[in-house]
């Protein structure tokens, strides 16, 4: 009886590629597997046939092959050996469910290929600053707790400079598999704890782990210029690797406390000044607060109505890596007196009666309420 075509089997092109394929193989694998279909010879010769076609395909070279001289590149058993499937301990399968879940676990198949390296966890760390701070830039120290290099062996875990045997519980893999139902889930030897090897002489500082947590003191220098919640990387100062593996980085986030005065809108400043109303009216000069510390004269107009917003260029914030600043921008508001002296009330009355003579002037005059009536259509 002829061989079915392996394309056939597996449902899928020719020109299929490696994921359509793995797709195609698991869909076929978890239909037909002999755990649900206990009892049941065809399910289960169709399980080993896809199987077999599956384990040819995703070799790039035997499906090169198979594809030059069909059946005929494996009549010796080059290509089927390992694809014969019996029950759930079939390593094709187990290799196509544990790339899957690896997949979702984002790591592959082999990581544990270095020896059980990894790299060390990246680190977030908050510090507050001053407005004040942000615009001139500062120098502050960060004080944490970190996994850190065993200074003792040199972040090998070994008293000796690595001896070592090999795990007899991975059998030097750095992984082991376990199964649950049909699943296969490969994880990290707990034993060797990745690395595949079992250390002789384990390093008594570390554990054999080649790495402790410690504190850490570091200075970090914020930039002037710089905005609320900007983040600060420092490569390499996170954790260390385990296993001599790479160590993290760690991010500084950097947080301005509320300003009493200013508020920041990028590089400008805003910032609301009070001003009395007869300098409103009249105009005149006033002294502004800046950022620096300082003071700065700014020309108010007769007329100056609430609200009214001035730009004072150039007086803003710091711009991070330049000598250019931004601007700063006064937003006026009127300051009513909440109490008179009696011959402030006297001018006040004066005032009112100069206002209500002049009818364009005065709010409360029957000009302004015939100008409400026609807006309400009354006569």
């Amino acid at each position: 009886m002829s061989k079915r075509d392996y394309y056939e089997i597996l449902g899928v092109s020719k020109t299929s590629s490696q994921d359509e394929l793995k797709k195609a193989y698991r869909a076929l694998a978890m239909k037909y597997h002999p755990d649900r279909n206990p009892g049941d010879e065809e399910s289960e010769r169709k399980f080993k046939e896809a199987t077999v076609a599956y384990d040819v395909l995703k070799d790039e070279q035997k499906r090169a092959a198979y594809d030059r001289m069909g059946h005929d590149a494996f009549s010796n058993g080059g290509g089927s050996s390992g694809g014969g499937g019996h029950g759930f301990g079939d390593s094709n399968f187990n290799d196509i469910f544990g790339d899957f879940f690896n997949d979702m676990m984002g790591q592959r198949r082999g990581s544990n290929s270095h020896g059980g390296r990894s790299r060390g966890s990246d680190l977030k760390y908050e510090v507050t600053i001053t407005l004040e701070e942000a615009f001139h830039g500062v120098e502050k120290k960060l004080n944490f707790a970190a996994m850190v290099s065993c200074s003792s062996c040199k972040g090998s875990g070994s008293t000796d400079g690595g001896s070592t045997d090999t795990c007899g519980t991975c059998h030097g893999h750095g992984a082991v598999r376990m199964q649950q139902g049909f699943f296969v889930i490969e994880q990290a030897c707990n034993a060797c704890q990745g690395r595949g090897k079992i250390i002789k002489n384990p390093c008594s500082k570390c554990s054999g782990q080649g790495r402790y947590q410690d504190k850490k003191s570091l200075q970090v220098s914020v930039p002037a210029g710089i905005e609320n919640g900007t983040r600060i990387r420092l490569a390499g100062e996170g954790e260390a690797g385990s296993n001599g593996g790479s160590s993290g980085d760690l991010y500084v986030f950097v947080n301005i406390t509320p300003h009493p005065i200013f508020k920041t809108e990028g590089a400008d400043l805003h910032c609301r000044f009070p001003i009395n109303f007869t300098t409103a009216v009249l105009g005149g000069e006033v002294e502004v607060p800046t950022i620096e510390n300082s003071v700065i004269k700014l020309k108010i107009p007769h007329g100056t109505q609430v609200g009214d917003k001035f730009r004072l260029r150039n007086i803003g914030m710091s711009k991070v890596r330049s000598s250019a600043r931004g601007d700063m921008y006064v937003h006026a508001f009127i300051e009513i007196p909440k109490s008179l002296t009696k011959k402030q009330k006297e001018l006040m009355l004066e005032l009112q009666k100069e206002f209500a003579d002049a009818e364009e002037n005065a709010i409360g005059s029957k000009g302004f309420f015939d100008k409400m009536k026609q807006l309400w259509g009354k006569e």
